[in-house]
């Protein structure tokens, strides 16, 4: 089971914003081109960051905590998964929160009486 923690963990990263999406409107998903053009610069960017880093040691990994599979140049598959699953968890919360803000600041409609007035009419 230690072998598939990073992954569960990821699952329960993906588990827990899941219902951003859902309940709160974060519309993530639902805009899937957006999703990838903000994934892909990250993915790119972190991915390179990470296999100049195993290919001149600076730090590997634990195998004990990894399924064993690798991508090309020694990158675990977890690995990958972490640079795809966080930013999008980040962007659920981030959206959700907007969302949720946008909705606390939208005016109420009102009865169109003053405040203070009562319905009574006498």
């Amino acid at each position: 089971m230690d072998r598939y923690q990073y992954l569960l963990l990821m699952a329960g990263c993906v588990a827990v914003t899941l219902p951003l999406e859902l309940l709160l409107g974060a519309r993530v998903y639902r805009r899937p081109a957006l999703l990838v053009t903000a994934l892909v610069p990250v993915v790119v960017a972190f991915s390179v960051w990470d296999l100049v880093g195993i290919w001149r040691d600076h730090w590997s990994y634990n195998p004990t905590y990894v399924t064993g599979l690798q991508l090309p140049g020694g990158m675990p598959v977890e690995e990958l998964v972490f640079f795809v699953v966080v930013p999008i968890c980040g962007l659920l919360t981030y959206e959700a929160v907007g969302h949720v803000l946008t909705w606390l600041r939208r005016p109420r409609a009102s009865s169109g009486r003053p405040a203070g007035e009562g319905s009574t009419g006498a």
